[in-house]
């Protein structure tokens, strides 16, 4: 039986879930156990030539929930939330590519990003993101990922329900 999407990922996931540095199983799914390097795929970091429009089609044509619309230093970011658990949609207007940024909560930041090195990673950049450190990457295919720790929780809170545009 499949996990049920509105449980906590805890519950789904076992006790060690959302862990990011392999401490605890990932969900198998059939498949042979193993320990998976990331947490949770918490947010898509979608780029946008005009934020307010693509927030009304998730919102109006897909359904999505607008969480908030936030607009400071230059830059617009929307999240959209299209199902009951992340991944939730970012849109946003400050990106320097056109692929989205798949962005992981990780446990111990240093720690994956250590192990990530061992493993081949030859090039990332740490940023500060509201929610906390992370470190971003782009692999030799072009796919943008992204590892943060989630040492400032209450930050989303923060902009839950904002609407500057």
């Amino acid at each position: 039986m499949l996990p049920s999407i509105n449980r906590p990922a805890t519950e789904r996931r076992g006790p060690q879930a959302g862990t990011g540095d392999s401490l605890g199983p990932a969900p198998n799914f059939g498949y042979p156990a193993r320990v998976a390097p990331f947490g949770e795929l918490d947010y898509l970091y979608t780029p946008s030539d005009d934020v307010a429009k693509d927030a009304r089609y998730f919102t109006d044509v897909l359904g999505g929930k607008l969480a908030f619309a936030v607009e400071g230093m230059g830059a617009r970011v929307a999240m959209i939330e299209l199902a009951d658990g992340p991944p939730h949609v970012l849109l946003t207007d400050h990106l320097d590519s056109d692929r989205t940024i798949y962005i992981y909560r990780v446990k111990n930041l240093a720690r994956a990003v250590a192990g990530l090195k061992k493993r081949g990673l030859k090039k990332e950049s740490r940023l500060e993101i509201p929610m906390g450190p992370c470190s971003s990457f782009v692999t030799p295919g072009g796919q943008r990922i992204a590892l943060y720790e989630a040492s400032r929780p209450g930050v989303l809170q923060h902009f839950l329900g904002r609407q500057d545009f």
